[in-house]
C-alpha cells in the first residue's frame, strides 16, 4: 500500500513554471496601443485599472525573470503611462478620469469610461501603485526612462485625494458623473490600506493624518478558531496591499498597541481560513488541509439546486467571505498563492494539491479564477464539480507578484525606496524595521 504524503512539496521549478505562466496573461492579453489590460479573458470584457496597475507592477518583474525584455517593458510601461496622462480628465460621462482618478473599466480600444462605471478610489490607487513602481524600477539615464519616471510621479500627484474625501475624514469609494459619490466610505480593515498609505503620502493633495486615525477607529479585532487577528473576511483583503508594501517589523498605533504588525495579521489570517475548510461548518464538498481560499472569486451562480437532500444558494462574482458568509462552495487558487510569502508551509502543500487533484484548473495562463466541487454537473456519465472558464486580472497580479515577494523579496525592496510610501507610512504613525524611525 502506497504510503500517503501528509506533507507534499511543490518544487522550486514548479513554482517557476505557475509564475511564468500567469504572468502570461500580461504579455498577452494587453492592448500594447494604451496599456488597457482586461478586467478577465471573458469576451468583450473592459479593462480594468487594477489589472493595469498590476501590469505595470509585473513588467519589472518578467524584466528580472526574463519574461521580456527591458526595452519591451519600457515600451509598454510608456505606453500606459502616457495614455492616462493625456486621456481626458473631466466631469463628462465618456472621459477616462476626473480630478487625478480613473473609472474602475475603461474600453479596451478607447480608454474611455465604460458604461455605467464609477469613477474608483481603491482602483485608482492600485493603479498608482503601479505607476510609482514603474518609476522606482526604470531608473537609468535614457530619455524613455527618464520619461517613465516624470509622468510617474506626475500621474500620482494630479490626483485630489481632498476632494475624494467629499466633506469627511474617511474616503469615498468613488463618484459618477451623473449622480455624484457614491455614499458608502472606506471603513473597517479592507484593501484600503494602500489607498489610506498612497493618499496620505501626496505630495500635493494628501489626507490628513486623521483621515487615517478614522479609518483604524472602524477596525474589529476578533478571535477565529485559536487566532486572534485583524479580522476581515474575504482573503484577498489580506493580501493587496501587500504586494508592494512590506509590512514586516513596522506597526502602526493600532496595530502596536496589539503587539502585531500587518504581515503577521495576514499570516494568523491564512490560518484561519484553512483552519475554516477543515471545520467546513456548511459541509460543502472538497474543502480541507489543502482546499481552501475564500475570496472575491467567479462562482457557478446565480443558481439554486438541490443537492444531497440540501437546497444551496451558488452565487457569481461576489466577494466570498468567513466564517458567515457568503460561502457557497466556491474556493480560489490564486488566493492561496497570493497568502505565500505569509505561510508558506501552509500554502505550497496547497499549490501541490491543487496541481494532483484538479489537473483541469491549470491551462494557459496558470490557475483558473476558482472551482466549485459542490456544483455537480454530469460528463461522460460522471458527476463533476464546476470550474471558472475565466482569468481574471485581479487574480493574476497577486500570483505574480506575491510569488516574487516570496522567492526574493524583489517588491518589497524596491518600494521601500519609494518616497511617496514612505511619507505616507510615517504620517500614518508607523515605525519601526525598516522605516528607520
Amino acid at each position: 500500500m502506497k504510503e500517503r504524503i501528509e506533507q507534499p512539496s511543490l518544487g522550486e521549478n514548479e513554482l517557476a513554471d505557475l509564475q511564468k505562466a500567469t504572468f502570461g496573461y500580461f504579455l498577452k492579453e494587453t492592448n500594447l496601443d494604451n496599456g488597457m489590460v482586461p478586467d478577465s479573458t471573458k469576451q468583450n470584457a473592459a479593462a480594468s485599472i487594477t489589472a493595469i496597475g498590476f501590469a505595470l507592477t509585473a513588467y519589472p518583474i518578467g524584466v528580472e525573470r526574463e519574461y521580456l525584455t527591458r526595452a519591451e517593458a519600457v515600451e509598454r510601461t510608456l505606453a500606459t503611462l502616457r495614455f492616462f496622462w493625456n486621456s481626458e480628465q473631466s466631469e463628462a460621462p465618456h472621459a477616462t478620469g476626473y480630478r487625478g482618478f480613473y473609472y474602475h473599466f475603461l474600453d479596451m480600444q478607447t480608454g474611455r469610461r465604460a458604461p455605467g462605471s464609477e469613477l474608483s478610489t481603491i482602483d485608482t490607487a492600485f493603479l498608482m501603485a503601479g505607476f510609482l513602481t514603474a518609476g522606482m524600477y526604470f531608473d537609468r539615464e535614457t530619455k524613455k526612462e527618464n520619461e517613465i519616471r516624470t509622468l510617474s510621479q506626475a500621474l500620482y500627484a494630479r490626483a485630489d485625494w481632498r476632494w475624494a474625501q467629499n466633506g469627511a475624514l474617511k474616503v469615498s469609494h468613488g463618484w459618477k458623473p451623473e449622480t455624484g459619490f457614491i455614499k458608502y466610505r472606506w471603513e473597517g480593515y479592507t484593501e484600503a490600506l494602500i489607498l489610506y498609505v498612497l493618499g496620505l503620502g501626496s505630495p500635493t493633495h494628501p489626507l490628513p493624518a486623521e483621515s487615517y486615525v478614522a479609518w483604524t477607529r472602524t477596525y474589529k479585532w476578533k478571535r477565529l478558531y485559536e487566532q486572534e487577528f485583524l479580522y476581515a473576511g474575504p482573503l484577498f483583503i489580506h493580501q493587496l496591499s501587500h504586494v508592494w508594501i512590506d509590512f514586516r517589523g513596522i506597526q502602526d498605533d493600532y496595530m502596536r498597541a496589539r503587539g502585531l504588525d500587518y504581515f503577521d495579521n495576514s499570516r494568523r489570517a491564512a490560518y484561519v481560513h484553512q483552519a475554516y475548510a477543515i471545520r467546513n461548518p456548511k459541509k460543502f464538498a472538497g474543502y480541507g488541509k489543502y482546499a481552501w481560499g475564500i475570496t472575491a472569486s467567479d462562482g457557478p451562480g446565480p443558481a439554486r439546486r438541490k443537492i444531497k437532500g440540501i437546497t444551496r444558494e451558488f452565487y457569481d462574482y461576489v466577494a466570498r467571505s468567513i466564517p458567515n458568509g457568503p460561502d457557497d462552495g466556491t474556493l480560489a487558487p490564486w488566493a492561496v498563492v497570493a497568502s505565500l510569502a505569509f505561510a508558506p508551509e501552509l500554502v505550497l502543500p496547497s499549490i501541490k494539491h491543487f496541481n494532483e487533484a484538479y489537473p483541469e484548473m491549470t491551462s494557459k495562463y496558470g490557475f483558473k479564477c476558482s472551482y466549485n466541487p459542490t456544483f455537480s454537473g454530469r460528463k461522460n456519465n460522471r458527476s463533476t464539480g464546476w470550474i471558472s472558464q475565466g482569468y481574471y486580472g485581479l487574480d493574476q497580479g497577486p500570483i505574480v507578484m506575491m510569488i516574487e515577494n516570496y522567492r526574493t523579496g524583489f517588491l518589497w525592496r524596491l518600494m521601500r525606496q519609494c518616497s511617496a510610501i514612505q511619507i505616507g507610512l510615517r504620517r500614518a504613525g508607523f515605525t519601526g524595521g525598516w522605516l528607520h524611525d
